[in-house]
């Protein structure tokens, strides 16, 4: 719905402006995922299946993009800007709501009656399984977008100035940082990929560990220790007298449980993806053009690796995978002071296929509609209107 309100908005700045501009980013995201498209396109047509999954990304990416664009258009008359402090706000509302949804719908069998009364998502599976879930919102699909959430918080808290001086805006920050690592770890373990990530980049880039630390960094290093220690006592608190939490957080943190208390990592997921899910091809057209199938839990595996690989061959996936560095490596040269954030988008990109086969372009789709995130706009117009441009801040 949100993409087909972007869709109408465009057309109309277009027609209304009589110019279109667009960045050399969504240039080359678009030659990216057509030829990734084209190239599943053709190992489907090799293979003779009619499994279309990724050989249609070329549309999912301009639903994604549209999307984007007519989100960035209602921040604009909501607030008169699109900024990343204001994008990551929403996102870290959305994901920490999200899993206060989940809690309600596990514990709360009103809500979970309302909820599945609209919102049909497979849930059977998931209470199958004993998992939980939101609106839309579950199991690893989840966890990586509320892994890249994580890393945008720290990215507002190490470098948004504003944020910085606003101590409301850390508390927010900070309480909803701290809901989606717990809860997220729960609805999806993966999830704490976000999470170590997140923490690196905070202690790299808050300030607080410099030879010079200013008073914006002691302020937020304080606020940071004391919420930090407060949610370590509740959640200790409700670990010894809550059933329902105890079995959330022994779900959530198994890996460290097994390792405190048997000495080893592991976890149920983990014994299994190693255990039976790493499927490679057995031929060497396979391995080239891979065998057009990904559909339907196809070869019974969840690994993106694997997956990618016997659906389009290394052919495609190489090409998926370059689209993955080339996103991060587009706005880290427009925005030099989130370098390290686009790297560890980047890094995360790779991690999550170890898990499981998705991306997250969404979020680049986003940072293409922000102010002043991706300025190298090239024009295409019929008439010259040089203070007109296609672009959600002039809406």
């Amino acid at each position: 719905m949100v993409g087909l309100l972007g869709g109408i908005m465009m057309t109309f700045n277009t027609v209304r402006q009589e110019r279109l501009t667009i960045t050399s980013g969504i240039l080359g995201s678009i030659a990216f995922s057509f030829l990734f498209s084209l190239i599943c396109f053709i190992a489907t047509d090799i293979n003779g299946t009619q499994d279309y999954a990724y050989a249609s990304y070329i549309v999912s990416l301009s639903v994604w993009f549209f999307g984007a664009y007519g989100l960035s258009c209602i921040y604009r008359l909501t607030h008169g800007e699109v900024s990343f402090r204001l994008t990551t706000f929403y996102l870290a509302a959305v994901c920490a709501a999200q899993c206060i949804v989940a809690l309600m719908i596990d514990n709360i069998p009103s809500v979970q009656i309302f909820i599945d009364s609209f919102a049909m998502q497979g849930q059977e599976f998931y209470d199958e399984v004993d998992r939980l879930y939101g609106i839309g919102a579950a199991l690893d699909p989840a966890g990586v977008r509320f892994s890249v959430t994580l890393i945008l918080i720290t990215a507002v808290l190490n470098h948004d100035q504003e944020t910085r001086n606003n101590t409301s805006y850390i508390l927010f920050l900070l309480v909803t940082f701290f809901i989606i690592t717990v809860v997220g770890n729960i609805i999806s373990r993966t999830t704490i990929l976000g999470v170590g990530c997140a923490s690196i980049y905070f202690l790299l880039g808050s300030g607080i560990f410099r030879i010079r630390i200013t008073h914006d960094a002691i302020k937020l290093a304080t606020w940071f220790v004391l919420f930090i220690i407060s949610a370590v006592i509740l959640s200790v608190y409700f670990y010894e007298t809550n059933e329902a939490f105890h079995k959330y957080i022994r779900f959530a943190f198994e890996g460290f449980f097994n390792y405190v208390e048997q000495g080893e990592w592991r976890t149920d997921s983990t014994d299994k993806l190693n255990r039976e899910m790493w499927v490679w091809p057995n031929d060497f057209k396979t391995w080239m053009i891979g065998s057009g199938l990904f559909d339907g839990f196809a070869y019974s595996t969840d690994i993106g690796y694997c997956r990618f690989i016997l659906y389009c061959g290394l052919i495609g996936f190489s090409v998926f995978a370059a689209f993955f560095v080339y996103l991060p490596m587009h706005f880290a040269k427009a925005n030099p002071q989130y370098t390290f954030m686009f790297l560890l988008m980047m890094a995360l990109s790779f991690m999550i296929w170890l898990k499981v086969a998705t991306d997250i372009f969404q979020f680049y789709a986003l940072f293409f509609c922000l102010d002043r995130f991706s300025d190298d706009r090239i024009p295409f117009q019929n008439r010259s209107y040089e203070n007109r441009v296609l672009h959600p801040r002039y809406v």
